[in-house]
C-alpha cells in the first residue's frame, strides 16, 4: 500500500503520524471541530470521544473558561522567556500545584511535554546526589511495564521486553529494570538489588496506581508505600511519573493520595492545561531543591527549554485548576467509575476477552490479542465513537463531563465490537 494513497489530501505526503507504521495504516481521520465529549470530522461525521484527546482533556473540549482564560492572556503577551524573568501566569500556576499537590511538592519546574519532565526530573535526582558530593549515585531504578516517553533517556527507563522501545536495546543507557514488588518475592528481588546496587542508584520511578502505556496495569496503593520505605531505607530518590495518573484521573486529585505517600520528585502533563496546549511539570520537595542552592553557580540545574512556562499554557492551567476547586470533578469521576464498572463487565464473558477492570475514569477491556486493529478501529468509528485501542488493550479514558447517556454508547460501542470479534482477521 503506498503512503500517498493513505494521505490523498493537501499536506498529506509530509504529515508523518506518531506509533504509526505508514506503509501499512487505514487512512486517518480529519478532525474539523470539537465541542463538549464529541469530535466533528471533515466529512460531518461527528464521534463520542472515548480516549479525551489521549486523556487530556478532562474537562471536555473547548471549555469556555479556560478559552477565555486563553484569549485573554493573547492579548496581553503570548510568549516571554523564563530566564531572568517571570510572569504572573507562571507565578500563579506554581502556585496553585504546590498548594493542590501533598506535601512539600512546593518547587516547580515548567517544560513542554510529559517526557521531558521526565527527562528533567531524572537529571535532578542525579545532579542531586552529585551536588551533595556522591559521584556514583547516576543509575535509574524502574520497573516492567512502565511507560515514561519517547526522549532518549525517557526510552532507557520504559520496559526494555515489551515496551515499544525495544529496538534501541542495546544503544540507550543500561538502567535497572525489576518487575513491581507485587509478590514477597518480586518484594524479596527488589531489595536485594538495592542492597547490591543502591550505592550506584540516584532514584527509582514508577507510574503510580496505572502503568498507562504499558497495558493499562492496575497496581494497589501498597506498592507504593513499599517503595517509599525501600527508597528511604537505601537512600534512593522515588519518583511518581503522574502524567496520566494526575488531575482526577483515577479517582483523587493525584494518583500518591490513595497510598498517603510524597515522592521526592512527581511528574504532570496531560490534563494539566486541560487540553488545550502542550505544558508539563517537574515538582520536587524542599529537600531536593535546596540541595542546588549554592554559592557555585555549577551547581544550579542547568536546563531550560525555551517554552517553558508559556504564558498562555500557563494561563489554561490556573483555569483548567480553578475548574477542580469550583466544580464537582472528582464525583463526576466516581460516577464515571460506577457506570463504566457496571457496563464493562458485561464484557468479562465474552470470548477472547483476558480481564475487564476499571479504576477511577479508566476503563479497561484486555483481549487475549488483537488480530487486525486497523479492523477494530474502524469497527469502532463505524459505531460513532472514537476508541484507540493499543497492543491488545480497548480502554476508555472519557472526558470527566461526559454525560451517562453518551459514556454508555461508548461502553454499548466496546461491548458490540467485542462481541462482533472485529478484533480478528477475516478469513
Amino acid at each position: 500500500m503506498e503512503v500517498t494513497r493513505l494521505m490523498a489530501r493537501p499536506g498529506g505526503n509530509h504529515l508523518w503520524l506518531p506509533y504509526t507504521q505508514m506503509q501499512t495504516t487505514a487512512p486517518p481521520l480529519t478532525a474539523a471541530r470539537t465541542a463538549g465529549t464529541s469530535i466533528t470530522l471533515d466529512d460531518g461525521r461527528q464521534l463520542d470521544d472515548g480516549v479525551a484527546s489521549w486523556w487530556t482533556a478532562c474537562h471536555g473540549y473547548n471549555h469556555p473558561e479556560i478559552a477565555a482564560a486563553v484569549r485573554r492572556q493573547l492579548d496581553e503577551m503570548p510568549h516571554i522567556m523564563l530566564g531572568g524573568m517571570v510572569h504572573r501566569p507562571a507565578l500563579e500556576l506554581s502556585e496553585a500545584l504546590a498548594t493542590c499537590l501533598p506535601g512539600d511538592l512546593d518547587h516547580v519546574f515548567f517544560s513542554e511535554s510529559g517526557s521531558v519532565a521526565v527527562e528533567v526530573a531524572l537529571k535532578m535526582a542525579i545532579q542531586y546526589w552529585l551536588n551533595k558530593g556522591q559521584m556514583g549515585k547516576t543509575h535509574i531504578l524502574s520497573f516492567t511495564g512502565g511507560y515514561h516517553g519517547d526522549t532518549q533517556a525517557t526510552m532507557a527507563i520504559c520496559d526494555p521486553e515489551e515496551g515499544m522501545h525495544h529496538l534501541f536495546t542495546g544503544v540507550l543507557p543500561r538502567q535497572y529494570v525489576q518487575p513491581l514488588p507485587v509478590t514477597a518475592e518480586d518484594e524479596a528481588a527488589l531489595e536485594h538489588l538495592l542492597q547490591q546496587s543502591s550505592n550506584d542508584m540516584a532514584a527509582m520511578i514508577v507510574e503510580p496506581l496505572v502503568q498507562g502505556a504499558g497495558g493499562m496495569i492496575f497496581h494497589p496503593p501498597s506498592i507504593l508505600r513499599k517503595l517509599r520505605d525501600l527508597a528511604d531505607r537505601y537512600h534512593v530518590l522515588l519518583i511518581f511519573d503522574e502524567v496520566f495518573t494526575g488531575f482526577g484521573r483515577t479517582g483523587t486529585m493525584f494518583a500518591c493520595e490513595q497510598a498517603g505517600v510524597i515522592p521526592d520528585i512527581i511528574t504532570l502533563s496531560k490534563a494539566l492545561t486541560g487540553g488545550t496546549m502542550a505544558l508539563a511539570a517537574t515538582v520536587a520537595r524542599k529537600h531536593v531543591f535546596e540541595a542546588f542552592l549554592s554559592d557555585d553557580p555549577k551547581a544550579a540545574l542547568m536546563h531550560g527549554p525555551t517554552f517553558m512556562g508559556n504564558p498562555l499554557a500557563c494561563a489554561a492551567a490556573c483555569a483548567s485548576l480553578a475548574l477542580f476547586r469550583h466544580q464537582p470533578r472528582l464525583v463526576q469521576v466516581r460516577r464515571i467509575a460506577e457506570i463504566m464498572q457496571r457496563e464493562l463487565e458485561k464484557c468479562r464473558d465474552l470470548p477472547f476477552v483476558r480481564d475487564v477492570r476499571v479504576l477511577g475514569a479508566i476503563g479497561v477491556v484486555e483481549i487475549e490479542t488483537i488480530e487486525d486493529m486497523n479492523r477494530l478501529k474502524a469497527a469502532f468509528i463505524a459505531s460513532g465513537v472514537w476508541i484507540r485501542p493499543f497492543r491488545n488493550i480497548i480502554y476508555l479514558t472519557p472526558a470527566f463531563t461526559m454525560d451517562e447517556a453518551t459514556l454508555c454508547r461508548l461502553t454499548d460501542a466496546v461491548y458490540d465490537v467485542v462481541r462482533a470479534g472485529a478484533f480478528r482477521k477475516l478469513p
